[in-house]
């Protein structure tokens, strides 16, 4: 993997994320921004399958809301930042193009 795109990946998901894993990833998904996307998602869901908020009287509280809410809005503003292997605008771009093919002649 690029070390920009690396780079770019940490800035997004913090440097404790494990670089091989993102190197699978982006093998996989093949853009950074569908890498970010899906790690932040597994984030998320991770938060939503433990209870959110949890109180032991007098004793603790933990809540987990405000970091629920962060990972929302950064899932949101990832779809405006640019990615380091972003398309540039009006740049060509490798689109597949499939078309039927039919014989020149009718067979019977």
């Amino acid at each position: 993997m690029d070390p920009f795109l690396l780079a770019w990946l940490r800035a997004q998901l913090g440097t404790a994320t494990d670089e091989q894993d993102l190197a699978d990833r982006y093998a996989r998904l093949g853009r950074a921004r569908a890498v970010a996307a899906e790690v932040l998602a597994e984030r998320r869901a991770k938060l939503l399958a433990e209870p959110l908020r949890m109180t032991v009287d007098g004793v603790v509280t933990i809540d987990q809301s405000n970091n629920l809410a962060g990972l929302e809005r950064q899932i949101t503003a990832l779809a405006e930042l640019v990615a380091p292997d972003d398309p540039v605008a009006g740049e060509a771009s490798a689109d597949l193009v499939t078309a039927p093919l039919l014989p020149s002649r009718r067979t019977r």
